[in-house]
């Protein structure tokens, strides 16, 4: 019989610890406390109780954590050969295959196991059921210990606890018979879609779609066809290849609630940035067309064709479309195979014309306003252990191309007060853009390229190309840390009788949430269980283009693998994606309680 909270919230101390036995191996302190906080803190739904638990570990001792990391057995290692492994671990490691190596791959689980116990001092912790909860492969396993053998001691010991929270978290969901049903379905699509990939990525197991090619428009036919299956009521590829569905509301004249993200994907991705923000609502308007279901309003998903800027030298072709900034130029822009942005368009189908284009702006007046769910892309979320994010403002930028310039002379020769370096000018640059945006609220600085034109072992630099990237949540902010950082170049220049150059490539405002939107995310995560937690975000995103047409506001998810994106090791889970297909579904709950207002 399955456990659920009116028991756990009623049992004594030792029942309650007996109840959660074998969800932390052999650490029954975590239960215990827990259960000292129970009245203080009443336990309303089982994310809550995973939180809890989990801000138990994080605010236990150094020794406390490294016992819990001990306490768990190595993978396919002694204690499953001596078959002394719990129940729990048991199971777990059998569903992984661990108990059925080849010779080869338990040789070299053995291997890693000793290294790793060399390097760290505790035990490999991995959560071997992995992301959608069914089981990694042993190849999977093998890969991830041989990457994280290789982490600082300090990011190892607090991902070991993560991975522990995560085991916590599936046991619990068999305690409790609970299952992300929502979650499964889209981490399904998600893999299904990553499927499509274009030719030498595919061949490579990489992941790579950019606009209108081949793999583009398989990604695009599959997305219309799961709508269709949904039961949207309308499903188009527009004239930019915007795949748009709509789920009609309770009335024909009712307003719109525009959500989505991109499909469009950078060159060897992870499978779920953009993607999950369109497959996610999908799995909502499915949930209410089952139940035969209309609200005051009708939802329009939009997948989101180009927002990467891989194919073309643009960004946000499908959002600026919907927001009338689509620049007729950009047709004419050719790839690296000399195909014009006009003639991929007419190649897949699509008119190719501003006519068409112009004509799929929206009249702000007819929507409530935009939200988009998404990946975080980043680390915060990861680090304070919390699923979901309330994003506060997606942050505006300034980027340049720079160049210092010096003189290039012999470096055996030439004393070093007498030096005009430009490397070494644009590294305490470099250095002095560190220093500014660290010293900012939530700003963000990057010099990301340096290159040495015709540089050569032994010439003093004479010139240094730099990029800069600035960023901040707020236009003030971000304009700020721009004139400090300009300040900064002028006087490392002056001081070392050296000139430049500082060219901008961009500049985009910062989108703030608008705040009803931003107030209405927050019950949304409240209402699942979660702790509201609010963080900017530092990637831009098609939010941040609607933001110019109507109010918006954004839900981030936590990535795995410190939140890495734009990598193949981007990932989330099924129990995050579950959570945040609850808080879409309160949100759009919400929205009817207030009758369609904006």
């Amino acid at each position: 019989m399955s456990l659920n909270l009116n028991t756990l919230n009623a049992a004594s101390v030792e029942d309650f610890v007996a109840l959660l036995d074998g969800v932390y191996e052999h650490s029954p302190w975590i239960a215990r406390r827990a259960a000292a906080l129970r009245h203080s803190r009443p336990l309303k739904t089982l994310t809550a109780l995973k939180q809890a638990l989990a801000q138990l570990v994080r605010e236990a001792s150094e020794a406390e954590q490294l016992g819990l990391i001990r306490a768990h057995p190595e993978l396919a290692g002694k204690a499953m050969l001596a078959r002394s492994l719990t129940a729990e671990s048991t199971g777990e490691q059998s569903r992984a295959g661990l108990s059925d190596c080849s010779p080869e791959e338990f040789a070299r689980i053995q291997q890693l196991n000793t290294d790793y116990n060399a390097r760290f001092g505790w035990p490999f912790i991995l959560a071997v059921r992995g992301p959608r909860g069914q089981g990694l492969s042993r190849d999977e396993i093998i890969a991830t210990f041989a990457r994280r053998l290789a982490q600082p001691a300090e990011v190892e010991r607090a991902e070991c606890l993560r991975q522990i929270h995560r085991i916590a978290e599936i046991r619990l969901n068999d305690k409790f018979g609970v299952e992300p049903i929502l979650g499964n379905r889209i981490w399904d699509w998600a893999q299904a879609l990553a499927r499509h990939s274009e030719p030498g990525f595919l061949e490579a197991g990489q992941l790579t779609v950019t606009y209108l090619t081949e793999a583009h428009r398989a990604v695009a036919a599959q997305l219309a066809t799961w709508m269709r299956e949904c039961g949207f009521d309308e499903v188009n590829i527009d004239a930019v290849g915007n795949v748009v569905g709509t789920y009609h509301g309770a009335r024909p004249d009712a307003p719109r609630l525009l959500t989505g993200s991109h499909y469009d994907t950078v060159r060897n991705a992870g499978p779920h940035d953009g993607r999950l923000g369109v497959l996610l609502p999908m799995a909502c308007v499915r949930e209410l067309h089952a139940s035969g279901r209309r609200l005051p309003f009708a939802i329009e998903v939009v997948a989101f064709s180009e927002e990467e800027g891989q194919r073309y030298p643009a960004t946000f072709l499908g959002s600026s479309a919907l927001t009338g900034q689509f620049d007729p130029a950009w047709l004419e822009l050719q790839d690296r195979e000399g195909i014009s942005m006009r003639a991929a368009m007419q190649a897949a189908g699509l008119p190719g014309t501003m006519e068409a284009i112009a004509a799929l702006a929206r009249d702000p007046a007819r929507y409530l306003g935009f939200v988009e769910v998404h990946i975080e892309q980043g680390p915060v979320l990861h680090g304070q252990d919390l699923a979901l994010g309330v994003v506060t403002s997606i942050n505006g930028s300034r980027r340049y191309l720079g160049e210092v310039i010096g003189q290039a002379a012999h470096a055996g020769t030439t004393p070093m007060g007498q030096r005009r370096d430009a490397a070494a000018a644009v590294a305490e640059l470099l250095l002095s853009v560190e220093q500014l945006a660290a010293a900012g609220a939530e700003t963000v600085g990057t010099v990301g390229q340096l290159q040495v034109p015709a540089g050569s072992i032994n010439v003093i630099p004479g010139r240094c190309q730099f990029s800069l990237d600035l960023r901040a949540p707020s236009d003030a902010a971000r304009d700020a840390l721009d004139a400090e950082v300009r300040e900064a170049l002028i006087r490392i220049c002056e001081r070392r009788g050296l000139s430049w150059t500082l060219q901008p490539t961009l500049a985009a405002n910062a989108a703030p949430s608008a705040p009803s939107w931003q107030v209405r995310w927050e019950r949304a995560v409240a209402a699942t269980g979660c702790q509201v937690f609010h963080l900017p975000s530092g990637a831009g995103h098609d939010a941040m283009k609607l933001h110019e047409r109507m109010p918006q506001a954004m839900l981030f998810v936590r990535g795995q693998n410190e939140g890495i994106s734009h990598n193949p090791l981007e990932s989330t889970n099924n129990d995050d994606i579950e959570l945040a297909a609850q808080a879409f579904t309160h949100l759009l709950d919400q929205l009817a309680a207030e009758g369609q207002t904006p």
